[in-house]
């Protein structure tokens, strides 16, 4: 089943099962999908769905800052919450012995050499990373290794 129809099946569940929360931020990502295939005139697959999914978890980590800063509590527990719904659609976190082994092969097929080669590096790792790491992570340890 395509991730997107998943979620939607989800959110019909969540509503008859009366479960606001998760249906509101079930119905926050069916928004974002459906405005990005809107703009691009595109179906998206399941690889573009984890995209959007991953800048809505960024969005709520950087919201969440804000709120703590803001001595906002209440806030913050709304936003941790919608990050537990969104996370449930995400594949498996990649561990950081995977990660560092996926980089350092990176390295070696691309035949990257300083910190001006991070492109092609990241050319590689992203794809084979997208949903199962944070993406900014995989980039300061791509720059930390070359540099």
């Amino acid at each position: 089943m395509a991730l997107k129809d998943r979620i939607t099946e989800d959110m019909k569940t969540a509503m008859r099962a009366g479960e606001k929360d998760r249906l509101a931020t079930l119905r926050l990502a069916l928004a974002a999908i459906k405005q990005r295939e809107v703009d691009e005139r595109v179906t998206l697959d399941d690889t573009q769905v984890l995209a959007v999914l991953e800048k809505m978890l960024k969005q709520r980590r950087e919201s969440i800052t804000q709120f703590e800063s803001g001595g906002r509590a209440d806030l913050v527990a709304r936003e941790s919450a919608e990050i537990a719904v969104i996370k449930t659609y995400l594949p498996e976190q990649m561990s950081d012995a995977e990660l560092d082994a996926l980089i350092g092969e990176a390295i070696k097929a691309s035949g990257a050499a300083s910190v001006k080669d991070m492109g092609k590096v990241m050319a590689i790792v992203k794809p084979k990373a997208q949903g199962r790491a944070d993406m900014g992570a995989v980039s300061a340890r791509i720059k930390q290794k070359l540099g």
